[in-house]
């Protein structure tokens, strides 16, 4: 019988190193762009990068796919970025992180939801060890709290975590490969951020090569290629193993920080890692199937040509 797509490690490996790419932003965007421009960076990140997939995928929605996409730009980059940035920049240390790193709980419950996919208790469990791992790697001494900052990680983690779920459950068109569906939730989420980048933070500034540079990489690498990965990801794996690679991203940005740009790390935070990692790996474990066919009544449209295989959950 031949080994289903889902189960081989390069497709995790791969889907890996989308959050693996995000680890790296902040430390790019603190060294190398322009200071207090996060809607202005988020819509350098997303749009350029969702019309250069546009024009190598050259393939645009059809019928009700124009709102699927909207609603999936909107989740996963037009709404996801914003908040995100806002939340950075309202609470103290890595209390962002923390708040963000709940996500593989929230993606299990709206799987059982949407998907069909039971919750497990080792699948909770993994999700609480990995937040208290990536605590105990990004959290500093203790800020006051700001109550918008904590609501919008809070929105910007379940605004993401609905995109990864709903991706899952409408999967692609036939024809249609995981490129064009990056392409245009880049490009209707660049168009959703920049009117508000435009009305809330005035015109561009001026970009000197090193913020150029830094564009240029947080939009191909960082995002084009990495939502391509993450996406192409979401059709091969179950929505609860994409989302527990997430701790992975501030796992890299610790590492970068101690390796780059001459920050410690103390011994809790080693193992804050190691646990944080452990659940990440447990987290592609295990999985349980659906208790129905995870894209409902409509799954029909979602069946994929041989040459461009996505591994449907088995049903019982």
């Amino acid at each position: 019988m031949r080994k289903p797509i889902a189960n081989r490690p390069a497709t995790i490996l791969l889907t890996a190193l989308a959050p693996v790419s995000w680890g790296t932003t902040y430390a790019v965007t603190t060294e190398f762009l322009p200071a207090d421009r996060p809607l202005f960076t988020g819509m350098m990140r997303a749009l350029p990068a969702g019309l250069v997939l546009l024009g190598l995928a050259r393939v645009l929605p059809r019928g009700v796919w124009w709102g699927k996409a909207a609603v999936l730009g909107a989740l996963n980059i037009g709404a996801f970025f914003p908040l995100l940035f806002l939340s950075a920049y309202r609470l103290p240390g890595g209390m962002a992180a923390v708040v963000g790193s709940v996500g593989p709980l929230i993606v299990v419950g709206l799987s059982a939801v949407l998907l069909g996919q039971r919750p497990t208790a080792r699948s909770v469990l993994t999700g609480l060890v990995a937040a208290f791992g990536v605590s105990l790697v990004v959290l500093r001494a203790a800020g006051a709290l700001d109550a918008v900052g904590v609501l919008a990680a809070l929105a910007a983690t379940a605004s993401m975590s609905a995109g990864t779920v709903l991706t899952k459950r409408w999967g692609r068109p036939e024809g249609v490969g995981p490129l064009a569906l990056t392409a245009w939730q880049l490009t209707a989420g660049g168009l959703l951020i920049a009117p508000l980048a435009l009305l809330v933070e005035g015109a561009p500034p001026a970009l000197d090569g090193r913020a150029v540079g830094g564009y240029l990489y947080l939009a191909l690498a960082n995002t084009a290629v990495a939502y391509w990965l993450w996406f192409r990801g979401i059709g091969r794996l179950t929505a609860t193993q994409v989302t527990f690679l997430g701790p992975l991203s501030p796992l890299t940005a610790a590492v970068v920080g101690w390796a780059a740009l001459g920050q410690t790390l103390t011994p809790v935070q080693v193992a804050g890692m190691a646990l944080a990692f452990g659940a990440t790996v447990a987290g592609q474990l295990g999985v349980r199937p659906p208790t129905r066919p995870p894209f409902g009544p409509a799954g029909r449209e979602h069946r994929k040509a041989p040459t461009d295989l996505v591994l449907e959950t088995p049903r019982r």
